[in-house]
C-alpha cells in the first residue's frame, strides 16, 4: 500500500484517495479472508476478544506492549480502535476516547481513581503508571460502567500483574533511537495460602526528532520568549522511576485480600505543547481489596476496596528563554498537588435467575495549585485552583439476566451526590465557596446470538460528569490575557446510543460498532475580548458526537495474521452552530504477521485523513493527512524473547491533529511525531 503525502498542495487530494482506498481495503479484507495455521499465542487472543469481550470492550495486552516502541501507556493504546492521543512531548501523552477526553472518560488502575495535578494535564492520569506494573488494559467505550462515578465517554481500566505458582522473576530490557533506554525487573512468589511481587522500572530518553531532522523542542519561532535555551533544547526529554509491590493472602478457600503499593518519581519532562516544563512528579498509589466469594447460595461475591493516592507536581519555565534576566531561576511556576481517596462496597446476588450487582463508594479528590509569575505583582503566590475538594458520594445497581440461551438483558442504575469546596481564595472565589450537585446515570443492554459466533448488542445509556475543580475556580488574572473558571457550571451529561456487531470463529474475529452521543451542558473553552483583555473561561453547550469503529483479526494459512482496524468521530457544538473542538479525522490501520509461536515478522501501516472540521472561534486549524510504515520481529528461545522493530521507517514529518493546545489556552505550536526511529527489546522470563 502506498504512503500518504504528508499534506500540503497535492498531497491533499492523494491523501483523500488513499484514505478512500485503505478505507475499503480494511472493510473487506476481513470478510474475503479464510482461516487456517497452527494455534498460537495469537490464536489465543483472538478467541478472548471474540468469545469474552462484549462488543463496546476492546483489550490490550502486555504482550502488544512489549513488542511496541510505545513510550507510554498513550501510545500504547493508539493500537485499539477509537482511540488517539493528545501529543505534549516525548512522553506523558493524554488519551482521548471517541473524542472524549479529559475528565469525560476515567482512567482507572485496578479500580483505582488516578489524576493527574498539571491544570494542563501535563502528568496524564495514564502517565503515572508503569508498562511493566500492567498485564491487560481494559477499554469500555460509552457511559456503561456504573460502578465508578463520572467516566460518561468510557473508561479505560489498567490491570496490574499478579504473581504466579511457585518463585517467578521477570527482567527487561529496551535500547532505542535518541539514546532512549528503558528496562525493568520483578519478582515474585505464589502459593495457595500467600503471594507477594515486587518490582523497579526505569525511563530515559534525550529529545526526540521529527522526520526533517530536528528536535522536537525546537519548534518555536527564533523570537518567541517561549523557545528552549540553546544549552536546554537537547537536554534529556525525561528520566523515571517506579517502584512497586504486593501482597496477596488467602486464608480461606473463599477469602482473599490484596495490599499494594506503588511510587514513580518522573524528574526533568520536557513538554513543547506547552509553556512551561515538569521539574518532577512524585505519585504515590496505595491499594487494598478484601475478597469473599461464595458467602452464601444467593450471594456469589463480597469486594471491599479501600484506595488512596497522591501526585506532586512542580513546573516551571527555567529551560524557556522567558526566564533569563529575572530575579529569580523561572518567570513563571506552579506547585500541584492532587490527592484521591476512595472506598468501595460491592456485593453480587443471584435474583430471578440472572445476577444483581449492587452497591456503594465514595471518593474525595482534593485540587491545590500555587502560581507565581514575575508578571504577576513580582511573584506574589496565587491560589490557582484554591485547595478545592470534590466528596462524591454514589450508589449503583446493575442487573444482567439471561432471557433466553441465545438473548441476555441487563440494565442498571446509579445516583451521585457530590459537593465541590474551597479551602483558600483566589481572585475569582473566596473560601469556603461550595457547589452541589446530584445526577443519575443508567443504561439497558440487549445482547443477542442468533448463531454460533455471531453476537449483536444494543445499548441505550446515560452517563454523567461532574466539572472539575479546575473549571470550577481557576483563576489566572493579569493582562494580556484573563483565565478563569465559571462556578456556576452544570454537570455533563451524555446520553448515547450503541449499536455492535462481532463475529468470531476460532482463528478469526470482526468486531464493529457505531454511536451517537448528545450532550446536554458540555463543558467547552471560550474566550472574548473586554477591550484590550483577552477573557478565558468556560461554558456550557450542547453538543453531539457520533463514528464507529471496526477491528477485526485472522489467521491465514502459513502461519500468517492479518490484523486491520479503522475509527472515525465527528463532533458538532449545536449551540455555536460549528464543529466540535478537538475531534479526531478519520483513522486506521493495517498488518501482515508471520508468527509461527517461536518468531514472528510484522509489517504495519498506519494512516489518518486530513481533518477539514475543525472551530475557528479556538482558532483550530486543518492538519494534513499522513500515513507511515512500521516494521518489527521478534524470536523466543525457552524464557528469552528478543524484539527489534523500526517505526516510520521512510522517515516522513507529520504531525496529529491533537498536536497543539487550542486557544484560548494555547502556546501556538504544533509538535511533531517521530521521524524514522529504531527500538531493540530483550525480556527473560523464569
Amino acid at each position: 500500500m502506498g504512503l500518504i503525502q504528508t499534506g500540503f498542495g497535492p498531497g491533499r487530494k492523494n491523501t483523500r484517495k488513499a484514505g478512500r482506498k485503505l478505507l475499503l481495503v480494511l472493510l473487506t479484507a476481513p470478510l474475503l479472508l479464510t482461516a487456517a495455521g497452527a494455534a498460537n499465542l495469537i490464536l489465543d487472543e483472538i478467541v478472548v476478544r471474540g468469545q469474552k469481550e462484549a462488543p463496546n470492550q476492546e483489550s490490550l495486552t502486555i504482550r502488544e506492549v512489549r513488542e511496541s516502541a510505545a513510550r507510554d501507556m498513550g501510545e500504547a493504546l493508539q493500537r485499539v480502535e477509537g482511540i488517539n492521543i493528545v501529543r505534549k512531548g516525548a512522553i506523558a501523552n493524554d488519551i482521548v476516547l471517541r473524542g472524549f477526553q479529559r475528565d469525560n472518560i476515567n482512567v482507572l488502575v485496578d479500580g483505582v481513581r488516578l489524576h493527574g495535578a498539571c491544570p494542563n494535564r501535563m502528568d496524564s492520569p495514564a502517565f503515572h503508571y508503569d508498562f511493566a506494573q500492567v498485564e491487560q488494559v481494559s477499554v469500555i467505550k460509552g457511559p456503561y460502567d456504573l460502578t465508578n462515578p463520572g467516566g460518561m465517554g468510557g473508561a479505560v481500566n489498567a490491570i496490574t500483574r499478579k504473581p504466579r505458582q511457585g518463585t517467578g522473576a521477570d527482567l527487561s530490557a529496551t535500547y532505542g533511537s535518541y539514546n532512549s533506554v528503558s528496562g525493568s525487573a520483578a519478582g515474585s512468589y505464589g502459593s495457595e495460602d500467600f503471594d507477594a511481587l515486587a518490582g523497579y522500572a526505569y525511563k530515559y530518553s534525550k529529545v526526540p526528532k521529527d522526520g526533517k531532522g530536528n528536535l522536537i523542542t525546537d519548534i518555536y519561532t527564533s523570537v518567541s520568549p517561549n523557545r528552549y535555551r540553546p544549552d536546554t533544547k537537547d537536554s534529556k526529554a525525561y528520566e523515571i522511576n517506579t517502584y512497586w509491590g504486593r501482597a496477596g493472602f488467602r486464608p480461606t478457600g473463599n477469602i482473599s485480600t490484596d495490599l499494594s503499593y506503588s511510587f514513580q518519581d518522573a524528574q526533568h519532562v520536557l513538554y513543547p505543547y506547552l509553556l512551561m516544563d515538569g521539574i518532577f512528579d512524585k505519585t504515590s498509589i496505595v491499594n487494598w481489596t478484601y475478597n469473599f466469594a461464595k458467602v452464601s447460595p444467593s450471594v456469589s461475591n463480597l469486594k471491599f476496596q479501600v484506595y488512596w493516592d497522591k501526585v506532586d507536581h512542580l513546573m516551571d519555565d527555567t529551560l524557556r528563554v522567558s526566564s533569563l534576566a529575572k530575579s529569580r531561576s523561572y518567570s513563571m511556576r506552579s506547585d500541584a498537588t492532587t490527592e484521591t481517596s476512595g472506598v468501595k462496597a460491592q456485593a453480587d446476588l443471584a435474583l430471578g435467575g440472572g445476577t444483581l450487582r449492587g452497591g456503594a463508594d465514595v471518593y474525595s479528590r482534593n485540587w491545590n495549585v500555587i502560581n507565581r509569575r514575575a508578571m504577576y505583582l513580582n511573584y506574589t503566590a496565587l491560589n490557582m485552583i484554591p485547595d478545592a475538594t470534590i466528596l462524591n458520594t454514589g450508589v449503583f445497581a446493575q442487573y444482567e439476566r439471561p432471557v433466553s440461551d441465545r438473548v441476555t438483558l441487563a440494565g442498571g442504575a446509579r445516583g451521585d451526590f457530590a459537593q465541590a469546596k474551597t479551602e483558600t481564595a483566589n481572585p475569582l472565589v473566596a473560601a469556603n465557596t461550595k457547589k452541589n450537585f446530584s445526577e443519575a446515570s443508567g443504561n439497558v443492554q440487549l445482547t443477542v446470538k442468533p448463531s454460533a459466533g455471531l453476537e449483536l448488542f444494543a445499548g441505550l445509556a446515560r452517563g454523567t460528569r461532574l466539572p472539575d475543580q479546575k473549571e470550577l475556580f481557576l483563576s489566572i488574572p493579569g493582562a494580556p490575557k484573563n483565565t478563569f473558571g465559571k462556578p456556576n457550571l452544570k454537570a455533563t451529561a451524555n446520553n448515547e446510543a450503541d449499536l455492535g456487531a462481532k463475529y468470531s470463529t476460532d482463528k478469526f474475529y470482526v468486531n464493529a460498532s457505531v454511536f451517537y452521543s448528545s450532550l446536554k451542558n458540555y463543558i467547552n473553552a471560550r474566550g472574548f475580548l473586554s477591550g484590550v483583555i483577552s477573557n478565558i473561561t468556560y461554558e456550557n453547550v450542547d453538543a453531539e458526537i457520533w463514528g464507529g469503529e471496526i477491528g477485526s483479526q485472522v489467521s491465514l494459512p502459513a502461519d500468517l495474521f492479518v490484523k486491520a482496524g479503522l475509527s472515525y468521530t465527528r463532533g458538532n457544538n449545536t449551540t455555536g452552530g460549528r464543529p466540535l473542538s478537538e475531534m479526531p479525522p478519520l483513522k486506521g490501520t493495517a498488518a501482515l504477521r508471520y508468527d509461527n509461536n517461536t518468531w514472528f515478522a510484522e509489517a504495519a501501516e498506519n494512516m489518518a485523513t486530513r481533518q477539514t472540521r475543525v472551530d475557528s472561534s479556538l482558532q483550530e486549524v486543518e492538519t494534513a493527512g499522513w500515513a507511515t510504515t512500521d516494521l518489527k520481529a521478534g524470536y523466543t528461545y525457552k524464557n528469552l524473547s528478543v524484539y527489534a522493530g523500526v517505526y516510520n521507517v521512510f522517515d516522513k514529518f507529520y504531525y496529529t491533529y491533537l498536536s497543539y493546545l487550542r486557544d484560548p489556552f494555547a502556546s501556538g505550536m504544533k509538535v511533531p511525531e517521530s521521524g524514522r526511529n529504531f527500538y531493540i527489546t530483550a525480556t527473560y522470563r523464569l
